[in-house]
């Protein structure tokens, strides 16, 4: 056995353990020596493994980068028109230039050939609202265009279900439209939002998919004409109204008992994709009174790093994080709150579906924010992945 790098510590340590074993035979010598030495190398390499692992992704900064973008949504017949800005007239094009690059570690470059081959058979799900459709056909094209030569694929939808799929590879990419989780119910008193109840239907989906993906958030915040639902539910109590937060978390405790009753994480791994941030309200993010910015038109570059007063803990997301800690079962949060909050140019503004009309400082043009979002849950999978 030969080794073509031994750390400097391995050498102290290999003096040290051929004093203490001079007694003993040359051959008995070699085999302990060999043995320990491959040994403290396996612990080594455990432990940088496990520091790589443990890194805070969200605790980082936006850099100018000129390969940027990832794509072309051009390339990607597939995308909507409403996250296609350049398609949709964007004049500026500075905010597809941004990477992420955390604090304490690097992330991998996204590799679509990779993806599909390690998921051969396998799928993929994005489960909740439009803002998991950005996330889910920001994937989609990452594949699609990443992958030489270009790979033939399928796409359609089935009721509230879409999916996505790469034939040759027999993969899965989907997206199911399912925007708080939990149940709304018909009745004759009009439709009842289930703070404590998920579908028969949805559970089947879920736990037959390798892969999950949740997020909920954006429809807890409606009211009037564009909130689904007319009462709220919790066992026997029936509710007008209650503050969102709470129905927010008890809705989210319903779906982690749901996972730590039915998941299997050798079979099934689950993630949460964490809040998106939406960037309606100038005030939040800027500190000058003489300021004209109102919300996100015209903002043409980030944030370039967190500042000591924004972006402060949003309060969805810390609910979030703590029914996660609460699980017995693991499911990882892809924590994309902060770094996207930096991003006040990301979203469509006036250069989405609606036009001038529609102002939209909720979604993301693609390519954009959504794309880092989903290098940090290749990073997650290339480390949960080995085979």
């Amino acid at each position: 056995m030969s080794y073509k790098y031994i750390p400097p510590c391995m050498h102290i340590f290999r003096n040290r353990l051929s004093h203490c074993c001079s007694s003993l035979p040359s051959r008995s010598q070699d085999l302990i020596m060999k043995t320990t030495l491959v040994l403290l190398l396996f612990v080594v390499s455990a432990h940088q493994i496990h520091n790589t692992t443990g890194c805070d992704v969200s605790n980082g900064s936006w850099v100018y980068d000129d390969s940027y973008p990832l794509y072309n949504a051009s390339s990607c017949p597939f995308i909507l028109k409403a996250f296609d800005c350049v398609g949709n007239g964007r004049p500026d094009k500075d905010y597809l230039k941004y990477r992420w690059i955390p604090s304490e570690c690097n992330l991998p470059t996204f590799n679509g050939t990779d993806l599909l081959m390690r998921f051969k058979g396998k799928s993929i799900m994005f489960v909740g609202d439009s803002l998991s459709s950005n996330q889910w056909q920001s994937l989609a094209c990452m594949v699609y265009t990443s992958t030489s030569p270009l790979p033939k694929y399928t796409l359609f939808r089935q009721g509230e279900l879409s999916t996505f799929v790469f034939p040759e590879y027999n993969f899965r990419l989907l997206f199911s439209r399912n925007p708080l989780i939990v149940d709304i119910v018909n009745t004759k008193a009009g439709r009842v939002l289930k703070l404590d109840s998920i579908s028969l239907e949805s559970q089947q989906l879920w736990k037959g998919t390798d892969v999950v993906i949740f997020d909920t958030w954006h429809w807890w915040l409606h009211v009037g004409r564009k909130q689904p639902w007319d009462v709220i539910q919790v066992g026997n109590q029936t509710y007008e109204d209650m503050d969102r937060l709470v129905g927010y978390e008890k809705a989210l405790n319903t779906w982690a008992t749901w996972v730590d009753s039915n998941v299997n994480p050798a079979k099934t791994k689950v993630f949460f994709q964490g809040v998106s941030p939406d960037h309606q309200n100038a005030s939040d993010w800027t500190l000058n009174p003489n300021s004209e910015a109102m919300n996100c038109t015209a903002e043409s570059e980030p944030l370039l790093q967190a500042g000591s007063e924004y972006p402060r803990a949003h309060p969805a997301e810390q609910v979030a994080e703590k029914v996660l800690g609460s699980m017995s079962k693991p499911a990882r949060l892809l924590n994309v709150t902060r770094l996207s909050e930096l991003r006040k140019d990301g979203h469509p503004s006036v250069y989405g579906l609606g036009g001038r009309r529609g102002l939209d400082c909720t979604h993301w043009c693609l390519s954009g924010v959504p794309d880092t979002w989903n290098v940090l849950l290749y990073a997650a999978l290339t480390e949960s992945y080995t085979d």
